[in-house]
């Protein structure tokens, strides 16, 4: 047997009194075998990736052996879960194994997902498909080539055994990797208790892991309030930006860090609809597209009723009370015009127009969406061919109105006058813009058709092929690769018109 692989374990959370987590021990796996390691980002934590695969992987990814060090835990929290509270919820399928330090000097979680049941499983089995996590390794591996913060997938491993679904499904165990796992629905476990003593805990700890300047500030926890909603306020812009639809916007799926989380029901639109959803369990629309900036919003309302008790010194002080409530919402409030300012940002960048900042350039982009809901336009083609526009070719951009390319030169002439006017000032911006735009328009996104398609080919025939295939140009979202184009075509409107997402659970 192979020697196990090392990590430098550092484990903070483990370190945490009692009440924050339950220690367990991931289901043994009858027959395992690692199906996908990153060894980027292997490379990212300091680790020896050769180390890492062979029958030493295979035991280590699986759960059947844990390296020294690690202390699996499966953590507590809380959450709003389609606008329903649920007191308790917790890693019912989760172990954080322990903490590392990567080449940066970052402090990144290491936790197993799919590992089985927990004291906190609720009746589930714990378990989780190959299907679901490799889709984990494909959504996070594409949005963090696209500059989004995300968690990341090191590895998936196959268990052997059998998880019931729909159907009996091949189990795997996906190692996931995050700048931490706490989340708006952690602060709300201690909260809903009344337990102070721990909410202040978690707080100091928060704040020490991902805002230090931030220690003893006696604003702190309102400070805390306020990094975490500029830091969701850009993730959303961002999301926005490139089409993606997280699907589940529970306050669990929320995370202090600003990283996304959780690539169960998600999926990347493709003819623009503020009103899509796919996820199979959103009967009303709550997590649509175009509703999650306020659900962020909302979800931030959570994390500050939450943080509150902390900001008075005694829930009978009515004026302190009172303070705290304005000073909450007064972050509340601004969390609008945060986001906005971020996607705005990414809107001008987009367009090709620099920093933006006039009120004329978010007009545009304004009438650029509707125009492209008009006439039902892929949104990732549509802001890729607009590049092409930059460099003097409209014709591709042309093509994606079919019969009727003439509905796009009102707003054509107005975009390359507000362009020419920005060249008058600037005229380096003309050589440079239609590469300024190929740089942050992807033309591959994971199209929903080819991940479904590869992970059809993984899971029912052990084929990774397909996966392997679309992984690599996922990594290269920007890059006009003719071995790639099959990937950045959208799918026939009635496949995408009828597609659904599932949790995976």
């Amino acid at each position: 047997m192979a020697a196990m692989p090392t990590f430098a374990f550092d484990n903070t959370y483990a370190r945490l009194p009692g009440g924050f987590f339950v220690r367990a021990t991931p289901a043994e796996a009858p027959a395992p075998q690692l199906l996908f390691l990153n060894t980027d980002l292997a490379a990212e934590l300091g680790l020896d990736a050769q180390a890492l695969q062979g029958d030493a992987g295979d035991a280590l990814f699986s759960g059947n052996t844990l390296p020294p060090g690690a202390e699996p835990i499966a953590q507590a929290y809380a959450g709003h879960q389609f606008g329903g509270f649920s007191p308790q919820l917790g890693d019912g399928r989760a172990l954080l194994l322990g903490e590392v330090i990567d080449r940066r000097g970052q402090r990144r979680d290491i936790a197993f997902k799919g590992s089985g049941r927990t004291v906190f499983s609720r009746g589930g089995d714990g378990l989780a498909a190959v299907g679901p996590m490799l889709r984990e390794v494909l959504i996070g591996e594409a949005m963090h080539a696209l500059g989004v913060p995300t968690t990341r997938a090191l590895a998936v491993a196959a268990t052997g055994a059998r998880v019931q679904r729909e159907g009996a499904l091949p189990g795997a165990v996906l190692t996931r990797v995050a700048a931490s796992h706490l989340r708006v629905g952690s602060f709300q476990f201690f909260a809903a208790r009344g337990d102070l003593e721990r909410l202040a805990t978690l707080a100091d700890y928060a704040l020490a892991r991902h805002d230090p300047d931030l220690a003893g500030v006696p604003d702190r926890h309102l400070q805390l309030l306020r990094r975490v909603a500029e830091r969701q306020a850009t993730l959303i812009a961002q999301w926005l930006n490139l089409g993606f639809i997280h699907g589940v916007m529970n306050t669990d799926n929320m995370t202090i860090s600003g990283e996304t989380i959780d690539y169960g029901p998600c999926a990347f639109m493709e003819a623009y609809d503020p009103a899509t959803v796919f996820s199979s369990i959103d009967h009303h629309g709550r997590y649509a597209y175009g509703n999650q900036a306020a659900i962020a919003r909302w979800n931030l309302a959570r994390l500050a009723e939450a943080l509150m008790p902390l900001m008075v010194d005694s829930p009978d002080d009515e004026a302190a009370v009172q303070r705290a409530v304005a000073d909450c919402m007064a972050v509340i409030d601004a969390f609008p015009a945060w986001h906005d300012a971020a996607l705005r940002r990414g809107q001008a960048a987009k367009l090709g127009l620099g920093d933006g900042g006039d009120t004329a350039d978010a007009a545009l982009a304004d009438d650029w969406l509707a125009l492209l809901q008009a006439h039902r336009v892929d949104f990732t083609l549509a802001w890729r061919r607009l590049a092409d526009a930059a460099a003097g070719d409209a014709n591709p951009l042309r093509a994606l109105f079919g019969e009727q390319p003439a509905a796009l030169n009102p707003w054509l002439d107005r975009w390359q006058a507000r362009c020419a006017q920005l060249d008058t000032a600037n005229p380096a911006l003309t050589a440079a813009r239609a590469d300024h735009m190929r740089q942050v328009n992807p033309l591959v996104i994971p199209r929903n058709h080819r991940v479904e398609d590869a992970l059809a080919a993984a899971q029912g025939d052990g084929d990774l092929t397909p996966f392997d295939d679309l992984l690599a140009a996922l990594r290269r979202p920007f890059d006009d690769d003719p071995a790639a184009a099959r990937f950045a075509e959208p799918a026939p409107a009635a496949l995408s018109a009828g597609y659904r997402t599932f949790c995976g659970t």
